[in-house]
């Protein structure tokens, strides 16, 4: 359905009372957002988000060279890939645990079209890095929307499996693989370029750049949260049977959204492997497939900033706790602040945030109250 059509449904009344109709128990309604007559395109600015830019920007600048890449990039990297699964499951309802799957192919492809050092010099192609970065993108994507077209079909529990026997299925294959993969070794040396004399390698640069496609990620789930596709996508995260009977094909919103976190987790693959500097089967193990859920728990499913809050409370607990526990013991200390969080705010921090304002407001005087026994 094009977007003429969709408005033309929308503006009849039938499909308004469809769409924004009564969501299912525990679940948002779906509405169009119009703020003080502004363009979809920038009706979600707000006075916050100018704020928290200069804030990032002017962060590298107070902070030292090892906060700013080891806190500040990693956390933008790991937040962009969490965000692809805060998109498919808050607002398309479907949990996928193939999101790290996807950053991996990514980044694979990056180490075999690009420059990289492996056991076998034969093994990467040597490609120019602009040429390689958009192949290894287009491929991951193509990977994540037929990883949708695979799942979209189940529901539930079901739709988790899957996603999870792709992760550990192309596990095996990186570890088990030594023509194309490099087996356990993977490659090593998969450096950022040099751009114009400019090496984004280094913490400054590199965080720029990360901060760029971070933002670039979350404007663009905030603008198609309002766009014709995201709300059909959140109508049928809330009654899939009442968009097919609409009109709406069900199955083709799925995988477009699939696709379209693919794009994110690819962008974040790439990055994150320019981070390391290397990849390998440990990069996409079960407990990386498993961290990525818990980054975007912790923030909260339902708030595209929560995945990059999730991801800041993930890295700082992985950088500093071992200096309070040992390291081997990071996954019962990043466990525990979960289960906490889960236990008293399943919608994550965000979730936790607004319970307290809710509480605090409440507790506000309202006005002037006459008590009994005082004079009218």
């Amino acid at each position: 359905m094009s977007a003429a059509q969709w408005r033309k449904a929308m503006n009849s009344g039938a499909g308004r009372a469809a769409i924004s109709g009564r969501p299912a128990r525990g679940q948002t309604p779906v509405s169009v957002v119009q703020s003080g007559g502004l363009t979809p395109a920038l009706a979600f600015v707000r006075l916050r988000h100018v704020l928290v830019l200069l804030a990032l920007l002017a962060f590298p600048w107070l902070a030292t060279p090892f906060i700013t890449f080891q806190i500040g990039a990693q956390s933008l990297t790991l937040g962009l890939i969490a965000l692809s699964l805060t998109f498919l499951g808050g607002y398309g309802g479907m949990i996928s645990l193939a999101q790290m799957t996807v950053a991996g192919i990514a980044g694979y492809m990056v180490a075999i079209f690009g420059a990289a050092a492996s056991s076998d010099a034969s093994i990467s192609l040597g490609w120019p890095w602009w040429l390689a970065v958009p192949v290894a993108i287009a491929i991951a994507t193509l990977c994540a929307a037929f990883i949708g077209w695979l799942s979209v079909r189940t529901e539930g529990i079901y739709t988790i499996m899957i996603t999870l026997a792709v992760g550990v299925a192309f596990y095996y294959l990186c570890l088990q693989n030594y023509s194309v993969f490099n087996g356990f070794q993977g490659f090593q040396r998969v450096q950022a370029p040099s751009v114009l004399g400019l090496n984004w390698r280094d913490p400054l640069p590199f965080y720029h750049l990360v901060l760029f496609w971070s933002l670039a990620g979350y404007f663009c789930v905030k603008y198609l949260l309002r766009a014709p596709f995201g709300i059909a996508l959140q109508g049928i995260r809330d009654n899939p049977r009442r968009m097919n009977s609409l009109g709406y094909n069900v199955t083709a919103h799925r995988v477009a959204a699939y696709a379209v976190a693919g794009v994110m987790a690819a962008i974040g693959g790439v990055l994150l492997v320019w981070y390391n500097g290397l990849i390998g089967p440990g990069s996409v193990g079960t407990s990386w497939i498993i961290n990525i859920l818990v980054i975007a728990v912790l923030g909260g499913m339902r708030h595209p900033i929560g995945a990059f809050l999730g991801a800041i409370v993930f890295v700082l607990l992985q950088t500093f706790a071992i200096d309070l526990f040992d390291r081997e013991r990071f996954n019962l200390v990043i466990g525990g602040v979960f289960l906490v969080i889960v236990l008293f705010s399943p919608d994550g921090l965000l979730g936790w945030w607004a319970g307290l304002q809710q509480r605090f407001s409440t507790m506000r005087p309202t006005g002037r109250t006459s008590h009994r026994g005082d004079s009218p």
